[in-house]
């Protein structure tokens, strides 16, 4: 079950070194093909099935990935242009059953994905060592979070949702 609900482990930071960065964003860069290929030839009961026994559907992971993306691009952005601001949470099991998450086809979070992306990865060759070391606090999670750890957790969760899908799609022979 760890194995279907992680696919390729939890995330675990040791730390970002130049290598890390680069890699990280490379991981960003190339996500939305990923995705993209990830989908390809699916159709809508395929779409509506579920990564694991529990989980979410392939539509809801994919509308989840373009929610998390635009939560966690504004939470960089107010990290990087405030001092240590406090950022909102958001409840990710609650917005994954709202209508559009259920019913809305993938292709539409693929765009807003490749879109925030695109933007992202510009914003994150811009950007300066020292910036990484940045903060925002989590109120839920009564935590601060550097850039360096965060840009470490999106780049995994990307590849995190990718890999349920084309685990789904291996097991299933799709």
């Amino acid at each position: 079950m760890d194995k279907l609900r992680y696919p390729i482990g939890r995330y675990s930071f040791e730390g970002m070194t130049v290598k890390h960065r680069e890699q990280w964003i490379s991981d960003m860069e190339k996500l939305p093909a990923q995705l993209r290929e990830a989908l390809a030839d699916l159709d809508n009961e395929q779409w509506d099935t579920p990564y694991r026994s529990g989980g979410w559907t392939v539509r809801q992971v994919t509308h989840h990935l373009a929610d998390a993306s635009m939560n966690s691009y504004s939470r960089f952005k107010l990290a990087l242009t405030e001092s240590n601001p406090t950022i909102k949470p958001f409840n990710e099991e609650r917005w994954a059953e709202t209508a559009d998450s259920l019913q809305a086809s993938p292709e539409i979070s693929l765009a807003i994905v490749e879109g925030i992306y695109a933007r992202w990865v510009l914003l994150l060759r811009s950007m300066q060592p020292a910036d990484f070391e940045k903060m925002f606090y989590h109120p839920e999670k009564g935590s601060q979070f550097g850039l360096a750890f965060f840009l470490g957790f999106v780049a995994w969760h990307g590849r995190h949702h990718v890999a349920h899908i084309t685990s789904l799609r291996e097991r299933k022979g799709w």
